[in-house]
């Protein structure tokens, strides 16, 4: 695979250490300026065996691996949002209120929900660890062939989508699941995040800027009806939905309900993500699920 280079691209070779911690690798390497305002991007997809340039070579899934987990590398999926650092200290500040290390003022919210949406929710076999009798050289003789997951050419199912909240002060996670994703649905979602609190208490919701969360020039109803509830809603910076604490709780869901199922129907699918979900809330503490929230997460 090529590694796509610009006029203002250029292409080396050579030893390069990775983030100054001991990771040499000799490869060809694309130094693309087009992605970092100070002209310094390297990317881990560009990273090739040899100085061709040409196709995949054993050891590049490697050589990737070693450049993603050097300490202080450098990203070159950086936000460009103009209001980045702004975004960012008011979506920390909100998470040391929800965490009770700051007071917060009258006018501040008292309770933090962190939102997003999961999905599309499709009716197909997802790959995953399950109890499965042995293979190779070791089978038994007399077992039948393992049957191979069914093909899914055409999907006449359609797809679900999951609105989910986090409550970070009471440690749940809330969740409906939709048809269709957009400001109706979202709306819909946040009045019942609403109707979990008395009026006089101040919410906030964090979510990212997917255009169904926005308030724009021909549609004013997200910011009329937070105005009128009660609500604020914190927006994450472009390319930075890291920073939304539920993206965790979706990598845990994701590990218990999704991996290593086929469900045959959209009803069968929503019913075990609504038994996690009451799984979940009532094993918060639970260590299996505190190991995959706490390596996933990182706001």
């Amino acid at each position: 695979m090529e590694c796509e280079s610009g006029p203002r691209s250029m292409r080396t070779s050579s030893d390069i250490d990775i983030g100054g911690r001991g990771f040499p690798i000799r490869g060809s390497i694309v130094r693309n300026r087009n992605f970092h305002p100070d002209g310094n991007s390297w990317r881990a997809g560009c990273l090739v065996t040899g100085t061709s340039g040409s196709g995949r070579r054993p050891g590049e899934t490697g050589r990737a691996r070693a450049w993603n987990r050097a300490p202080g590398r450098p990203h070159w999926k950086t936000s460009r949002d103009p209001d980045y650092e702004t975004k960012k200290a008011r979506i920390e500040h909100l998470y040391a209120i929800a965490d009770g290390e700051v007071k917060p003022d009258d006018d501040e919210p008292d309770v933090v929900f962190c939102l997003d949406e999961f999905g599309p929710l499709n009716l197909m076999p997802h790959p995953g660890r399950q109890w499965a009798e042995r293979g190779g050289q070791h089978k038994d003789p007399g077992r039948e062939p393992r049957p191979r997951r069914r093909a899914t050419y055409t999907r006449p199912h359609g797809v679900r989508h999951l609105f989910a909240a986090l409550d970070l002060a009471r440690n749940k996670l809330y969740g409906h699941i939709k048809k269709t994703k957009n400001r109706s649905k979202f709306l819909e979602f946040c009045r019942y995040l609403r109707t979990l609190y008395p009026p006089t208490i101040r919410l906030a919701i964090v979510c990212d800027n997917y255009s169904p969360h926005l308030t724009t020039k021909r549609c004013r109803r997200v910011a009329d009806w937070a105005q009128a509830n009660n609500v604020e809603i914190a927006y994450t910076p472009t390319n930075s939905s890291w920073l939304n604490r539920i993206e965790a709780q979706f990598t845990a869901l994701r590990y218990f309900t999704l991996d290593g199922t086929d469900h045959p129907t959209h009803k069968a699918q929503g019913g075990m993500i609504r038994r996690y979900i009451i799984w979940r809330n009532r094993n918060a503490a639970d260590e299996r699920l505190r190991k995959v929230v706490d390596r996933a997460n990182v706001a």
